[in-house]
């Protein structure tokens, strides 16, 4: 599969950039660094419907009613790393979403270590055995 970034999907999203909380002072009052991007994952062009149902699927929690993916940005005071950064968050999110997950063998443990399991617990018996009172033996 090639990269997903080759598809060039941020030409489909729309990025805008509002009022950002945090640090700035009296400058983050009156610039909008914060970056919010919206990717429309129905009327996409550039994914299959495999794709799409893969992306709502695994990154539910991000697509909003209205079938958008919504990732924000707003880590630094500059709206340019913040646009940078929300787009390698999209990309990282759409890729890691469409990879597929690896089958996993299944193995058995070996047998030293079924060993060394069940000594220990002979010898953990054998400790609380030890805590006991001893039994009276007079009839």
């Amino acid at each position: 599969m090639t990269s997903i970034r080759n598809r060039q999907l941020e030409d489909e999203c729309e990025i805008k950039a509002i009022q950002s909380s945090g640090p700035g002072g009296q400058h983050v009052n009156k610039s909008n660094t914060k970056i919010q991007l919206r990717f429309p994952i129905g009327p996409s062009r550039k994914l299959n419907d495999e794709e799409k149902e893969k992306i709502r699927e695994k990154l539910q929690s991000m697509v909003t009613q209205s079938d958008e993916l919504l990732i924000t940005s707003q880590d630094s005071r500059s709206q340019l790393l913040n646009r940078e950064d929300a787009l390698d968050k999209f990309y990282t999110l759409i890729d890691k979403a469409l990879t597929p997950a690896k089958k996993r063998k299944k193995t058995k443990p070996p047998r030293k270590v079924k060993e060394k399991r069940l000594e220990e617990k002979k010898q953990q018996s054998e400790k609380k055995n030890l805590r006991k009172p001893p039994e009276d033996t007079k009839s």
